[in-house]
């Protein structure tokens, strides 16, 4: 079974809800969620924030942040993930901001940051895989979708 079919399963044995933010993905994270038969149930929606000026406008990350950082950063992915939670007012978010192709003053091609947002904070995970950017885009999507899996699934432990 996929993990976005997993991450449906489980959201709607919960009554959880569900959004995205993201950049480097580009959306995947949406369509692959949506795939899935049934996901308006919990799945309400994302923002993809490729511009920086839609991560600060839209998702509220703080610029002194992106500019003391990097928009390639642990802080930006979180603060991406809590500005959608707090945007759609979802139980769960997820947030990717990366390399697809090409690097920066920190981190080569293929890197990305993940940030999840849920009732017990937020996490990031730092992951790299350099293919080309489609298969990085790819990868980047599912990676995201299971650490978000794997932070729910800690929570219902918790529960």
């Amino acid at each position: 079974m996929k993990v976005e079919e997993r991450l449906g399963q489980l959201f709607k044995r919960h009554g959880w809800t569900l959004s995205a933010a993201e950049s480097c993905t580009g959306g995947q994270i949406s369509h692959l969620l949506t795939t899935v038969s049934g996901s308006s149930a919990y799945y309400l929606g994302s923002v993809t924030s490729y511009a920086i000026s839609v991560k600060e406008k839209v998702l509220g990350v703080q610029p002194k942040v992106i500019e003391d950082k990097g928009v390639v950063s642990s802080e930006v992915a979180a603060a991406m993930a809590e500005g959608v939670r707090a945007l759609t007012g979802s139980t769960f978010s997820v947030a990717t901001t990366g390399l697809t192709e090409g690097s920066d003053e920190h981190y080569p091609e293929g890197t990305v940051w993940i940030g999840v947002a849920g009732p017990e904070g937020t996490k990031t995970l730092l992951y790299q895989w350099n293919k080309d950017r489609k298969a990085n885009i790819r990868r980047f999507a599912v990676v995201a979708l299971r650490f978000l899996e794997k932070n729910a699934n800690a929570y219902v432990m918790r529960l």
